[in-house]
């Protein structure tokens, strides 16, 4: 199910947006807590709030390419340089991450692809009725972050409290997020990502 214009959108915020509809496709990402300096992803910001200060909603399609092009596409080129501890380059720890995301498939949401970058993750799911996109990303972040700490013997938060998500609007959105997942880990070596594809969606 895409984006109904027509029908309510359940939001919610704490920096960012978060938007759900009912059982539409959600693309999110979240990314560890080191994964990109302060100082850049604070700047980057600024000038998404400036730019949409300039340009207030409803958006014409050539603006949201180019809101898209200058800062989510910018903030995912900073994110695949690879910054941080890229603690998920280890694939025991990018397994505790796919068996967390997988757990719940076919129960509380449809897992259609994912990827486990070294320092992020990109997740494309239908929630399932009566399961919200907070209570579900929230308990992916938990888990992971208790086991991973656990596994490396350290403490303190493993991922940033935000995370960054989109509701799929169409059919071509929908196979724009696929291919997004699938060529993002492109230039990495084997073994230092994990892909998952279902094959099946929308």
């Amino acid at each position: 199910m895409f984006l109904d214009p027509d029908k309510k959108i359940d939001k919610h915020r704490v920096n960012l947006p978060h938007w759900q509809q009912d059982d539409t496709w959600l693309f999110v990402t979240w990314r560890l807590a080191d994964s990109l300096p302060e100082a850049v992803v604070r700047k980057l910001d600024e000038r998404r709030k400036q730019w949409e200060a300039a340009h207030p909603k409803p958006w014409s399609d050539e603006e949201r390419n180019v809101h898209n092009r200058l800062f989510t596409l910018a903030f995912e080129s900073l994110l695949d340089d690879a910054h941080g501890s890229c603690v998920l380059r280890d694939p025991v720890m990018s397994g505790v991450v796919a068996d967390a995301l997988l757990h719940f498939h076919g129960e509380r949401y449809l897992m259609d692809r994912f990827v486990v970058m070294p320092n992020h993750v990109h997740v494309l799911f239908q929630p399932l009725e009566g399961n919200k996109l907070a209570d579900i990303v929230g308990s992916w972040k938990r888990f992971t972050s208790r086991e991973i700490n656990k596994a490396l013997g350290r403490q303190g938060a493993l991922w940033q409290r935000e995370y960054w998500d989109r509701l799929v609007r169409s059919e071509r959105h929908f196979k724009w997020a696929r291919d997004y997942i699938d060529r993002n880990p492109e230039n990495l070596m084997p073994g230092t990502f994990r892909l998952w594809q279902s094959g099946e969606g929308a």
